[in-house]
């Protein structure tokens, strides 16, 4: 398997993913179970969900910054290629989303800290959504034409 077709797979993979999270398990969780445990079950899947895509965005900023180094070589692209800064944003949108949000949420659950659990929640969605964007560009644009 090439890089590219590698790099492809990955980013389909991973975007199926968070849509599958985002669409299916968290509203499935709630529908469900009470809404504690519903909560408890949706914070699972998106901690598995950030560390997998630590793991996930590092490989393909590794397989993207090849093929950007190819091209920049061949004076046809840059080595910061568009494909890297959409890895890169979602990279970006998992540390800001899950591990500089999630502390500020048990604040805010104790009643702590200056952000609303709300606020807090509405900013974690907007930023998962964000990446789930970015990461479904990604594999659009990497699919093989």
């Amino acid at each position: 398997m090439t890089r590219a077709r590698c790099a492809a797979w990955l980013a389909g993979l991973w975007a199926g993913l968070l849509w599958a999270i985002a669409l299916v398990g968290a509203p499935a969780a709630f529908a469900v179970a009470t809404s504690e445990m519903a909560g408890r079950i949706a914070g699972r899947m998106f901690a598995q969900e950030a560390y997998l895509a630590l793991a996930l965005s590092m490989v393909l900023a590794l397989l993207l910054r090849s093929r950007a180094r190819a091209a920049a070589a061949a004076g046809t692209g840059s080595v910061l290629s568009a494909d890297m800064l959409l890895a890169l944003g979602a990279l970006l949108c998992t540390v800001a989303g899950y591990f500089a949000l999630q502390p500020m949420f048990a604040a805010a659950r104790a009643g702590q800290g200056s952000w609303s659990f709300a606020t807090l929640h509405g900013v974690s969605m907007s930023l998962y959504g964000l990446k789930a964007l970015l990461v479904s560009v990604l594999a659009w644009r990497l699919a093989p034409q």
